[in-house]
Protein backbone atom coordinates (compact mmCIF):
# COMPACT_ATOMS: atom_id res chain seq x y z
CA UNK A 1 0.00 0.00 0.00
CA UNK A 2 1.54 3.69 -1.13
CA UNK A 3 2.54 5.45 2.38
CA UNK A 4 3.33 2.36 4.37
CA UNK A 5 6.65 1.10 4.77
CA UNK A 6 8.52 -1.85 6.27
CA UNK A 7 12.41 -1.42 7.06
CA UNK A 8 14.56 -2.92 9.94
CA UNK A 9 16.26 -0.02 10.16
CA UNK A 10 15.43 3.29 12.08
CA UNK A 11 14.29 5.85 9.28
CA UNK A 12 15.02 9.51 10.08
CA UNK A 13 11.96 11.64 12.07
CA UNK A 14 11.51 7.90 13.61
CA UNK A 15 9.78 8.18 16.93
CA UNK A 16 11.82 4.86 18.30
CA UNK A 17 14.20 2.44 17.07
CA UNK A 18 11.25 -0.31 15.98
CA UNK A 19 10.71 -1.26 12.52
CA UNK A 20 8.47 1.58 10.83
CA UNK A 21 5.20 0.34 9.29
CA UNK A 22 3.91 3.98 7.76
CA UNK A 23 5.43 7.14 6.68
CA UNK A 24 3.83 10.41 6.74
CA UNK A 25 4.44 12.01 4.01
CA UNK A 26 3.28 15.62 5.36
CA UNK A 27 4.92 15.55 8.23
CA UNK A 28 7.79 13.66 7.05
CA UNK A 29 7.82 11.31 9.85
CA UNK A 30 8.27 6.97 10.18
CA UNK A 31 6.17 5.21 12.72
CA UNK A 32 6.33 1.83 14.22
CA UNK A 33 3.06 -0.18 14.83
CA UNK A 34 2.39 1.00 18.33
CA UNK A 35 3.29 4.83 18.05
CA UNK A 36 1.27 4.61 15.05
CA UNK A 37 -1.88 3.23 16.53
CA UNK A 38 -1.16 5.84 19.63
CA UNK A 39 -1.15 9.06 17.12
CA UNK A 40 -3.83 7.89 15.25
CA UNK A 41 -6.18 7.33 18.96
CA UNK A 42 -4.78 10.49 20.49
CA UNK A 43 -5.42 12.44 17.34
CA UNK A 44 -9.33 11.02 17.29
CA UNK A 45 -9.64 11.91 21.48
CA UNK A 46 -7.64 15.42 20.73
CA UNK A 47 -10.64 15.88 18.03
CA UNK A 48 -13.45 14.63 20.62
CA UNK A 49 -11.84 17.07 23.72
CA UNK A 50 -11.05 19.97 21.45
CA UNK A 51 -14.86 20.05 19.52
CA UNK A 52 -16.82 18.67 22.75
CA UNK A 53 -18.07 16.19 20.67
CA UNK A 54 -18.88 13.74 23.34
CA UNK A 55 -19.16 14.79 27.05
CA UNK A 56 -19.94 12.39 30.36
CA UNK A 57 -23.78 10.88 30.54
CA UNK A 58 -23.86 10.89 26.67
CA UNK A 59 -25.01 7.78 24.88
CA UNK A 60 -23.20 7.57 21.19
CA UNK A 61 -24.98 5.34 18.84
CA UNK A 62 -22.66 4.31 16.02
CA UNK A 63 -24.02 4.01 12.78
CA UNK A 64 -22.42 0.91 11.79
CA UNK A 65 -22.26 0.01 7.96
CA UNK A 66 -19.77 -2.99 8.63
CA UNK A 67 -17.32 -1.47 6.25
CA UNK A 68 -13.63 -0.29 7.04
CA UNK A 69 -14.63 3.37 8.29
CA UNK A 70 -17.02 2.66 11.06
CA UNK A 71 -15.03 -0.45 11.93
CA UNK A 72 -12.51 1.66 12.97
CA UNK A 73 -14.48 4.10 14.42
CA UNK A 74 -16.28 1.34 16.19
CA UNK A 75 -13.13 0.29 17.96
CA UNK A 76 -11.17 3.68 18.56
CA UNK A 77 -14.11 4.59 20.73
CA UNK A 78 -14.55 1.51 22.19
CA UNK A 79 -11.02 2.09 23.40
CA UNK A 80 -11.44 5.81 24.33
CA UNK A 81 -14.69 6.09 25.90
CA UNK A 82 -14.46 4.40 29.04
CA UNK A 83 -12.08 7.43 30.32
CA UNK A 84 -15.11 9.58 29.79
CA UNK A 85 -17.89 9.16 33.14
CA UNK A 86 -21.13 7.67 32.28
CA UNK A 87 -20.82 7.76 28.46
CA UNK A 88 -22.39 4.52 26.82
CA UNK A 89 -22.15 2.74 23.47
CA UNK A 90 -23.95 1.32 20.95
CA UNK A 91 -24.11 0.50 17.37
CA UNK A 92 -26.73 0.01 14.26
CA UNK A 93 -26.88 -0.99 10.99
CA UNK A 94 -29.20 0.67 8.27
CA UNK A 95 -29.74 -2.17 5.66
CA UNK A 96 -30.91 -0.73 2.04
CA UNK A 97 -31.71 -3.97 0.56
CA UNK A 98 -28.49 -4.03 -2.17
CA UNK A 99 -28.31 -7.25 -3.59
CA UNK A 100 -24.90 -8.89 -3.48
CA UNK A 101 -23.32 -5.99 -1.33
CA UNK A 102 -25.06 -5.45 2.03
CA UNK A 103 -24.82 -9.54 2.77
CA UNK A 104 -21.17 -9.61 3.43
CA UNK A 105 -21.05 -5.69 5.10
CA UNK A 106 -23.92 -6.58 7.72
CA UNK A 107 -22.63 -10.21 8.03
CA UNK A 108 -18.69 -7.89 9.38
CA UNK A 109 -20.82 -5.47 11.68
CA UNK A 110 -22.97 -8.40 13.66
CA UNK A 111 -19.62 -10.11 14.42
CA UNK A 112 -17.98 -6.91 15.38
CA UNK A 113 -20.63 -5.52 18.06
CA UNK A 114 -20.90 -9.32 19.41
CA UNK A 115 -16.84 -9.38 19.84
CA UNK A 116 -17.34 -5.86 21.59
CA UNK A 117 -20.01 -6.80 23.57
CA UNK A 118 -22.26 -4.14 22.51
CA UNK A 119 -26.48 -3.23 21.64
CA UNK A 120 -26.97 -3.70 18.22
CA UNK A 121 -30.34 -2.85 16.43
CA UNK A 122 -31.00 -3.08 12.73
CA UNK A 123 -33.00 -1.04 10.49
CA UNK A 124 -33.86 -1.98 7.10
CA UNK A 125 -35.63 0.09 4.10
CA UNK A 126 -38.67 -2.12 3.50
CA UNK A 127 -39.37 -1.61 6.85
CA UNK A 128 -39.03 2.12 6.93
CA UNK A 129 -40.24 3.03 3.07
CA UNK A 130 -41.58 -0.49 2.05
CA UNK A 131 -38.84 -1.75 -0.28
CA UNK A 132 -35.46 -2.15 -1.17
CA UNK A 133 -32.75 0.34 -2.80
CA UNK A 134 -32.69 -2.02 -5.49
CA UNK A 135 -36.38 -1.94 -6.03
CA UNK A 136 -36.54 1.87 -5.84
CA UNK A 137 -33.29 2.14 -8.37
CA UNK A 138 -34.97 0.28 -11.04
CA UNK A 139 -34.55 2.65 -14.31
CA UNK A 140 -33.15 5.15 -12.35
CA UNK A 141 -29.43 4.37 -11.38
CA UNK A 142 -27.71 7.58 -12.04
CA UNK A 143 -30.04 8.95 -9.40
CA UNK A 144 -28.28 6.46 -6.79
CA UNK A 145 -26.52 8.24 -4.33
CA UNK A 146 -29.02 11.48 -4.35
CA UNK A 147 -32.04 8.64 -3.72
CA UNK A 148 -30.44 6.64 -0.82
CA UNK A 149 -28.73 10.03 0.47
CA UNK A 150 -32.21 10.88 1.64
CA UNK A 151 -33.83 7.80 3.03
CA UNK A 152 -30.29 7.21 5.14
CA UNK A 153 -30.42 10.37 6.47
CA UNK A 154 -34.63 9.75 7.56
CA UNK A 155 -33.23 6.14 8.71
CA UNK A 156 -30.01 7.85 10.50
CA UNK A 157 -32.35 9.94 12.63
CA UNK A 158 -34.88 7.05 13.14
CA UNK A 159 -31.75 4.46 13.96
CA UNK A 160 -30.46 7.28 16.93
CA UNK A 161 -33.94 7.49 18.43
CA UNK A 162 -34.56 4.33 19.13
CA UNK A 163 -31.71 3.38 20.25
CA UNK A 164 -31.97 6.26 22.97
CA UNK A 165 -29.14 8.09 21.49
CA UNK A 166 -27.67 11.94 22.62
CA UNK A 167 -25.30 11.71 19.83
CA UNK A 168 -25.11 9.78 16.04
CA UNK A 169 -21.12 8.82 15.32
CA UNK A 170 -20.67 8.71 11.64
CA UNK A 171 -17.39 6.99 10.05
CA UNK A 172 -16.44 10.22 8.00
CA UNK A 173 -12.63 10.59 7.31
CA UNK A 174 -10.71 12.91 6.42
CA UNK A 175 -11.28 12.07 2.55
CA UNK A 176 -14.70 12.04 2.99
CA UNK A 177 -14.75 15.62 4.47
CA UNK A 178 -12.59 17.08 1.94
CA UNK A 179 -14.25 15.54 -0.71
CA UNK A 180 -17.73 17.02 0.27
CA UNK A 181 -15.70 20.69 0.90
CA UNK A 182 -14.39 20.61 -3.17
CA UNK A 183 -17.79 18.85 -4.29
CA UNK A 184 -19.26 22.14 -2.44
CA UNK A 185 -16.98 24.67 -4.28
CA UNK A 186 -17.25 23.03 -6.98
CA UNK A 187 -21.76 23.95 -6.84
CA UNK A 188 -20.89 26.63 -5.51
CA UNK A 189 -22.88 25.76 -2.78
CA UNK A 190 -21.90 28.35 0.09
CA UNK A 191 -24.46 27.33 2.54
CA UNK A 192 -23.62 23.85 2.17
CA UNK A 193 -20.14 24.25 2.53
CA UNK A 194 -20.40 26.01 5.68
CA UNK A 195 -23.22 23.53 7.52
CA UNK A 196 -22.92 21.36 10.57
CA UNK A 197 -24.93 18.72 11.09
CA UNK A 198 -23.96 18.62 14.76
CA UNK A 199 -23.67 22.17 15.50
CA UNK A 200 -26.49 23.34 13.64
CA UNK A 201 -29.07 21.00 14.58
CA UNK A 202 -30.83 23.28 16.80
CA UNK A 203 -32.48 20.50 18.76
CA UNK A 204 -34.47 19.58 15.67
CA UNK A 205 -32.71 15.98 15.63
CA UNK A 206 -29.98 14.57 17.30
CA UNK A 207 -26.53 15.69 16.79
CA UNK A 208 -24.32 13.58 14.50
CA UNK A 209 -20.50 13.76 15.37
CA UNK A 210 -17.67 12.32 13.32
CA UNK A 211 -14.39 11.57 15.42
CA UNK A 212 -12.23 10.90 12.39
CA UNK A 213 -13.07 13.91 10.11
CA UNK A 214 -9.00 13.84 10.48
CA UNK A 215 -7.86 10.81 10.11
CA UNK A 216 -7.03 9.55 6.34
CA UNK A 217 -8.51 6.56 4.85
CA UNK A 218 -5.03 5.05 4.71
CA UNK A 219 -4.58 5.82 8.15
CA UNK A 220 -7.42 4.00 8.96
CA UNK A 221 -6.59 1.10 6.40
CA UNK A 222 -3.33 0.69 7.86
CA UNK A 223 -4.79 0.81 11.75
CA UNK A 224 -7.27 -1.96 10.60
CA UNK A 225 -5.00 -4.30 9.45
CA UNK A 226 -2.54 -3.82 12.41
CA UNK A 227 -5.22 -4.97 14.47
CA UNK A 228 -6.06 -7.83 11.98
CA UNK A 229 -9.48 -6.15 11.23
CA UNK A 230 -8.94 -5.62 7.49
CA UNK A 231 -11.28 -7.22 5.67
CA UNK A 232 -12.10 -7.41 1.86
CA UNK A 233 -15.48 -6.10 1.47
CA UNK A 234 -17.67 -5.41 -1.62
CA UNK A 235 -18.09 -1.50 -3.02
CA UNK A 236 -21.69 -0.12 -3.54
CA UNK A 237 -22.40 -1.01 -6.95
CA UNK A 238 -24.11 2.14 -7.22
CA UNK A 239 -21.03 4.53 -6.75
CA UNK A 240 -20.03 4.68 -10.06
CA UNK A 241 -22.79 7.16 -10.59
CA UNK A 242 -21.36 9.21 -8.05
CA UNK A 243 -19.97 12.88 -8.54
CA UNK A 244 -17.60 12.05 -5.44
CA UNK A 245 -16.35 9.00 -7.10
CA UNK A 246 -14.29 11.46 -9.69
CA UNK A 247 -13.59 14.00 -7.06
CA UNK A 248 -12.17 11.01 -4.66
CA UNK A 249 -9.81 10.49 -7.68
CA UNK A 250 -8.87 13.89 -8.21
CA UNK A 251 -8.28 14.72 -4.64
CA UNK A 252 -5.90 11.20 -4.23
CA UNK A 253 -3.49 12.17 -7.25
CA UNK A 254 -3.25 15.55 -5.31
CA UNK A 255 -2.55 14.48 -2.46
CA UNK A 256 -0.02 12.15 -3.76
CA UNK A 257 2.19 14.77 -5.45
CA UNK A 258 1.19 17.49 -2.85
CA UNK A 259 0.93 15.77 0.69
CA UNK A 260 -1.43 18.23 3.14
CA UNK A 261 -3.89 18.77 0.41
CA UNK A 262 -7.27 17.74 2.09
CA UNK A 263 -5.92 18.85 5.32
CA UNK A 264 -5.64 22.12 3.57
CA UNK A 265 -8.88 21.95 1.79
CA UNK A 266 -10.16 21.52 5.52
CA UNK A 267 -8.13 24.83 6.87
CA UNK A 268 -10.15 26.83 4.32
CA UNK A 269 -13.41 25.75 5.33
CA UNK A 270 -12.88 26.75 8.68
CA UNK A 271 -11.37 30.22 7.76
CA UNK A 272 -14.36 30.48 5.25
CA UNK A 273 -16.48 29.98 8.02
CA UNK A 274 -14.93 32.70 10.47
CA UNK A 275 -15.43 34.94 8.44
CA UNK A 276 -18.97 34.44 7.20
CA UNK A 277 -22.07 35.61 8.61
CA UNK A 278 -24.05 32.56 10.48
CA UNK A 279 -26.87 33.70 8.48
CA UNK A 280 -25.85 32.11 5.32
CA UNK A 281 -25.97 29.26 6.82
CA UNK A 282 -29.05 29.19 8.88
CA UNK A 283 -31.84 28.13 7.64
CA UNK A 284 -36.02 28.92 8.47
CA UNK A 285 -37.09 26.41 11.03
CA UNK A 286 -40.39 24.67 9.57
CA UNK A 287 -42.28 21.43 9.68
CA UNK A 288 -43.40 19.30 6.69
CA UNK A 289 -46.60 19.79 5.57
CA UNK A 290 -47.11 15.95 5.54
CA UNK A 291 -44.82 14.30 7.48
CA UNK A 292 -44.18 16.88 10.46
CA UNK A 293 -40.51 16.45 9.70
CA UNK A 294 -38.34 19.48 10.29
CA UNK A 295 -37.41 20.86 6.89
CA UNK A 296 -36.66 24.46 4.59
CA UNK A 297 -39.36 24.19 2.62
CA UNK A 298 -43.03 23.56 2.59
CA UNK A 299 -42.13 19.48 2.02
CA UNK A 300 -39.41 17.82 3.08
CA UNK A 301 -37.27 15.95 0.59
CA UNK A 302 -38.09 12.75 1.39
CA UNK A 303 -42.17 13.03 0.94
CA UNK A 304 -41.13 14.73 -2.34
CA UNK A 305 -39.15 11.70 -2.74
CA UNK A 306 -42.15 9.24 -1.77
CA UNK A 307 -44.21 11.02 -4.64
CA UNK A 308 -42.08 9.45 -7.49
CA UNK A 309 -40.68 5.70 -5.74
Amino acid sequence: MAGTVSSTKTPPWSLCTEPAVFHDKRTGRHLCRDHFISDVESRVAETIRGRRLIVPGDHVVIALSGGKDSTALLMILARLLPALEGVTLSAFTIDEGIHGYREDTIRSADELVKKYRLTHTMISFPDLFGGTLDVFLEGREPEACSICGILRRKALNVGAERAGATKLATGHNLDDEAQSVFMNVLRGDLPRLLRDSGSDSQGRFIPRIKPLMFISEKEIAVYLMLHGAWADLPECPYAVHALRGEVRRMLAVLESKHPGTMLHLMESRAQIEAHCDGSLVAEPMRHCAECGDPCSGEICQLCNLKKTL
